[in-house]
């Protein structure tokens, strides 16, 4: 803290490169309470057989009966890269109409890609679906891919 004083240098949020490239999840904009655990990949998290009863059990056995009806998926963005923060939730596009938005926004200098997270209907949710995002400087093609982007066994932080 010393060292960095005169620079005004301070502690702030988690790297957001580094959060999303892992798949961490960004409560308030990632997700909310509006959302369940099956929507945004963390159903494994729920244990629907434990003997004690809890708020939600019946909402979430009949939601993951069903299934859901979106997705908080990954998302590459093609071109170059965007050096912006998606702090308005920009829009996900198929086929030139709305069908969701994106949560979350980066370029990763690792992988050389523009990485996002987005809401989209659960039948565009599959891996390889092309779409597109509209940013301030146009509409961009984009593909649903698999997360975490990188690391997906959480290696980085042992090394």
């Amino acid at each position: 803290m010393e060292a960095g004083k005169k620079y005004d240098i301070r502690p702030i949020a988690p790297s957001e490169i580094r959060r999303i490239e892992a798949g961490n999840l960004n409560y308030g904009s990632d997700m909310t309470l509006e959302n369940n655990p099956y929507e945004v990949d963390i159903g494994w998290l729920v244990d629907l057989d434990k003997k004690a009863d809890f708020i939600g059990r019946q909402a979430l056995k009949r939601i993951k009966k069903e299934g859901v009806r979106r997705k908080l998926v990954g998302l590459e963005i093609q071109g170059p890269p965007i050096h912006a923060w998606a702090t308005e939730f920009w829009d996900v596009k198929n086929r030139g109409k709305k069908i969701g938005h994106l949560t979350a926004l980066t370029y990763s200098p690792r992988l050389e890609k523009n990485l996002a997270y987005a809401w989209v209907p659960i039948g565009l949710a599959k891996l390889g679906t092309e779409l597109a995002v509209a940013t301030p400087s146009g509409d961009r093609p984009a593909k649903v891919v698999k997360k975490p982007f990188v690391d997906p066994k959480k290696n980085l932080p042992k090394s």
